[in-house]
């Protein structure tokens, strides 16, 4: 189960999530971290600096069970294999994390929504990169 190829995956996944969080959240999503309504619902940037390694330790364990549960289901299908898995999660986990902060923290709706839609196209490409690396060795059967 947990071959070179798995954590190949794995590590890709990771640095995928990794470059796609800082394209969308250090880049596209920039300026909308400027709004006052906005900032007084996070900590300050130096403070939050000093636990970002939380942050990516936590993508790690992100990365780690997105691949785990890709291979538990995997058919072998190419890249579309990967947009449906991507999709589902993205469904699973984008959406629920999204609209529950919605509802626990200060947060506009707008940010919410962006969140939950760049989540869900963020598995959809770490579900095209499972798809692409993770293919198991198929032992032929005698």
């Amino acid at each position: 189960m947990f071959t070179k190829k798995f954590f190949l995956t794995v590590i890709l996944v990771f640095v995928t999530l990794e470059v796609t969080n800082y394209i969308i959240y250090q880049v596209i999503m920039a300026p909308t971290f400027q709004d006052p309504e906005l900032t007084k619902a996070f900590r300050p940037e130096g403070e939050m600096a000093g636990k970002m390694w939380i942050a990516f330790l936590m993508d790690l364990v992100w990365s780690f069970f997105f691949v785990f549960f890709f291979s538990k289901g995997y058919e072998n299908r190419g890249i579309m294999e990967g947009v449906r898995f991507g999709i589902y999660i993205g469904l699973f986990y984008s959406m629920v994390v999204s609209y529950q902060s919605y509802v626990f923290y200060p947060l506009p709706y707008s940010f919410v929504l962006s969140m939950f839609l760049w989540g869900v196209l963020q598995c959809i490409i770490c579900g095209i990169v499972a798809a692409l690396v993770f293919k198991p060795k198929v032992v032929a059967e005698e």
